[in-house]
């Protein structure tokens, strides 16, 4: 359960983009300001039944006074987005957390090459927006089963964004696909390469983009890929709190944030799978096994992820 405070907000409008996808505006209550954000962001929405989940703002920020998400119908949903569909109606209030961003656009790239797939499109879309409101060199990519199942299809054809568009359809004319071995072929100098969507095209895209340096590829993930180590598996150590001068024990079966709330340290999470970022903190982060999917490799040297990374030996000393 996430510790940070939440918003109450209105469910101003809720539109069909696909037979699966719905957006949802999201206004303040009383016509107030909501929190500002940077496109790539995301929001905790807590809806009915007691379900929360993690959804991007689908819009570059802007005057409007509102946030914009788009939330796939899931067939094997865990409850979270049947209920958004199911339950929560327009003029309904629910709560959210602020804006986080774990996935932003990076300041020293000159080039950037956006690649979605599918309901992955929408903190990518928000990141395309911006882009082009500043007159940044960039590409988006997006890949849907066909013109039907493409969201946000009027932004993504509105002139400001349509000249970057290469849009892919597995259902569409054989040449507009988008051969992603070809397109990632060569890096241009300074481009980074930004990806969100399910764990198989993410994983094509991690194989095509192999030999691309490491801290030029930005992912978000939807959920924890299917395979990788459970957090709570792994030998007992102990976590070394150098602001603090103690130390706190961390039990085979147990998480580091567990651990640490257990002696009163709220550490703020949320995803609890190593996406979100929220359980960040500042640390020996060479000492870490690390087994989140938000950081850099460059992070990885100084941050560790406490949901879900463990310690490489004994012990793993944090700034806390």
């Amino acid at each position: 359960m996430s510790l940070e405070r939440t918003l109450t907000v209105r469910v101003e409008r809720i539109s069909r983009q696909t037979p699966e996808i719905l957006a949802f505006e999201l206004t303040h209550p009383w016509g107030r300001a909501l929190p500002g954000y940077e496109a790539g962001a995301h929001i905790d929405v807590h809806m009915p039944g007691g379900f929360s989940r993690q959804y991007s703002l689908a819009r570059a920020p802007s005057g409007s006074g509102s946030y914009v998400i788009g939330v796939k119908r899931e067939h094997a949903s865990r409850g979270g987005s049947a209920s958004m569909h199911e339950r929560v109606r327009e003029g309904d209030l629910i709560a959210i957390s602020a804006p986080r961003n774990t996935f932003p656009l990076r300041a020293e790239a000159r080039r950037h090459l956006l690649l979605a797939g599918g309901i992955g499109m929408t903190p990518l879309l928000a990141m395309a927006q911006a882009l082009a409101a500043r007159g940044a060199d960039f590409t988006l990519c997006v890949f849907a089963r066909s013109e039907e199942h493409l969201a946000f299809a009027e932004a993504l054809h509105a002139p400001a964004l349509a000249q970057h568009l290469k849009l892919h359809l597995d259902q569409g004319d054989a040449t507009q696909r988008i051969d992603l071995r070809a397109l990632l072929a060569e890096r241009a100098p300074d481009t980074h390469l930004y990806v969100c969507g399910p764990g198989g095209f993410m994983q094509a895209v991690r194989e095509a983009a192999a030999h691309w340096p490491e801290d030029a590829l930005h992912t978000e993930y939807f959920a924890a890929p299917t395979g990788t180590a459970a957090a709570t598996t792994g030998l007992p150590f102990t976590l070394k709190l150098a602001r603090r001068g103690i130390e706190v024990p961390v039990a085979a079966d147990q998480t580091a944030v567990d651990a640490l709330h257990e002696v009163g340290i709220d550490i703020p999470v949320s995803c609890q799978q190593g996406l979100c970022g929220t359980c960040v903190v500042e640390g020996d982060g060479e000492g870490a096994e690390h087994r989140d999917f938000c950081l850099t490799g460059t992070e990885r040297r100084t941050k560790v992820a406490l949901c879900c990374s463990r310690a490489k030996g004994p012990d793993l000393v944090l700034q806390l």
